[in-house]
Parts: structure tokens; C-alpha cells; sequence
């Protein structure tokens, strides 16, 4: 089988057990997608990883089916793209598909809801383990948790404190609005050497 056939089939794989095993949402999804594309290779560091990240959230649509092109059109083009969108879609297409044939036999089903209860605290702390990683990667420069290479990072401290007051103002401002301020900061804090 050609080469490219077997990276197509792995990326909609992984993808799809991404898919399969990630509950509550998107962010939840990142500490495998963290695991699974750097360790297949696809992502030459965490700081690529974690710049796909931001366009993901940056860009229309839903995150993960975001990250999940972004990485498949990295590794396979166009083809790519499709192969691990249809991955990370296909186990909630299917599962919700169940679920709404079998609603009204299961929603009260004692093993369901017990199954559902206990997935419920587990998704806050999945999602706070991914906002530590990202704070210690982005404002203390911390990588892999190794702390010699420690540096604060002040303009990424600066953009956090400009973005979160500008959200906090009594006059609601537009989250598109707030992200292109954190660019436009980014882009002069770092693109133009300014920290």
C-alpha cells in the first residue's frame, strides 16, 4: 500500500480515537491531541502545537474540527485536511446518532447517568491541566516542566492583563475585537522585538 494511503488512514485514525475518547468539547480534547500529534511526529515542537491552537480557537468554527484540519492539511494537503475532520467528527456524528434512536429508553437509565455524573468533574480539571501547561509555557517559558530555562515572559503577561480588562469593561466588547487586539499586541511585543 503506498505510503501516502497508510498516512491518510493513521491521521483519520488517530483522529477519530480523539474523537471517540475526548468528552466535553474541544478544549478537553487537547491533552490528546498534545499527545498523539506530537508523538506521531506531526508537529515539530509544542510551540507549533500550541500556535495551532490559537488559530483554531481564532478562526470560525468549532476548535476541535479546527486543530483537526490545521494538522491534517500539515501532514497531507487538502486530502489530509479532510481525512482528520471526518476523523475527529465521525464518533459524535455516530454516537449522537444513537443516542437519539435510544433517548427515550436510556435517559433515565441508572448506569447512564451514573456513567455521565462521573464524567462531569473530570472535564474542568482536563481543561485546567491544559490552561497550567499553557501558562507555564507562554508566561513563564517553561517547556516539559523543565525549570532551569525559567524567564517571564512580560509581554505575554501584558497582553493577558490588556485582553482580560478589555473584556471586563462595562461596555461589552465583541471577543472578535479582543482577539485582534491580543494579535496586534503579539505582533508588537514579539514580531517587532519590543520583550
Amino acid at each position: 500500500m503506498p505510503e501516502w494511503i497508510l498516512l491518510l488512514l493513521k491521521l483519520f485514525a488517530v483522529f477519530f480515537k480523539i474523537g471517540l475518547f475526548t468528552f466535553g468539547g474541544g478544549y478537553a480534547m487537547i491533552p490528546l491531541i498534545t499527545q498523539e500529534v506530537m508523538s506521531n511526529g506531526w508537529v515539530d515542537s509544542l510551540d507549533s502545537l500550541i500556535d495551532f491552537f490559537a488559530i483554531s480557537q481564532s478562526t470560525p468554527g468549532a476548535f476541535a474540527i479546527n486543530i483537526a484540519t490545521f494538522v491534517g492539511y500539515e501532514q497531507g494537503g487538502i486530502v489530509g485536511a479532510v481525512f482528520t475532520t471526518f476523523g475527529v467528527v465521525m464518533p459524535s456524528f455516530l454516537i449522537i446518532l444513537f443516542i437519539a434512536m435510544a433517548f427515550t429508553k436510556f435517559k433515565d437509565n441508572k448506569y447512564v447517568q451514573g456513567f455521565l455524573g462521573g464524567i462531569r468533574p473530570v472535564v474542568p480539571g482536563i481543561i485546567m491541566s491544559v490552561a497550567i501547561v499553557f501558562i507555564l509555557r507562554g508566561v513563564f517559558n517553561v517547556d516539559n516542566y523543565q525549570y532551569q530555562d525559567f524567564k517571564l515572559e512580560i509581554g505575554a503577561i501584558i497582553i493577558f492583563a490588556i485582553s482580560f480588562a478589555v473584556s471586563k469593561m462595562k461596555k461589552r466588547v465583541h471577543p472578535v475585537i479582543i482577539v485582534l487586539i491580543s494579535g496586534v499586541l503579539g505582533l508588537l511585543f514579539y514580531g517587532l522585538g519590543w520583550f
